[in-house]
């Protein structure tokens, strides 16, 4: 701080050093256009992803509702038949064959469906004719198709 050469002692200037006062037009003009730049090229890689984020989340759901059912194994001896599907997860299915140790809790809180908004598809026995399959049509609803169309699977084997 400098005092102003005006007689009174306690007024005081808050000039910057060497005469520097803040950003002229032209450095903001720079700095925001190197802002725009940078947002051109990465805003378009972030949204131009929201499919394959559904196939990760498909993917990740998938290997949550594969450790729910090998719990529910755990407990009951075998995987929830077909019929009675993902649902016995969620609460203790009826029918034949009866849960025997079934958790309290049940095994997930709510019926799994895809990042699509489709459920997911449970089988039991799976197709090699043991343990269970679990699939995901993917973004078409519809068995097979290539890219983000694919379907999502998985298989206890």
């Amino acid at each position: 701080m400098r005092m102003k050469p005006s007689g009174s002692a306690t007024e005081v200037s808050h000039l910057a050093p060497n005469g520097e006062q803040g950003l002229t037009l032209v450095e903001m003009i720079v700095v925001l256009a190197i802002i725009a730049l940078v947002a051109a090229l990465i805003v378009p890689n972030i949204i131009g992803r929201p499919d394959q984020a559904r196939v990760t989340v498909a993917q990740s759901d998938l290997r949550s509702i594969s450790a729910a059912l090998k719990m529910y194994r755990l407990d009951n001896g075998d995987y929830p038949t077909t019929a009675q599907g993902l649902a016995a997860l969620v609460s203790k299915p009826g029918g034949e064959p009866a849960p025997r140790n079934y958790a309290a809790g049940a095994y997930l809180d709510k019926l799994p469906v895809d990042p699509w908004g489709d459920p997911y598809i449970y089988a039991s026995p799976g197709a090699d004719g043991a343990g269970f399959d679990l699939a995901s049509n993917g973004k078409d609803a519809k068995p097979g198709g290539d890219g983000l169309a694919a379907d999502i699977k998985l298989s206890s084997n």
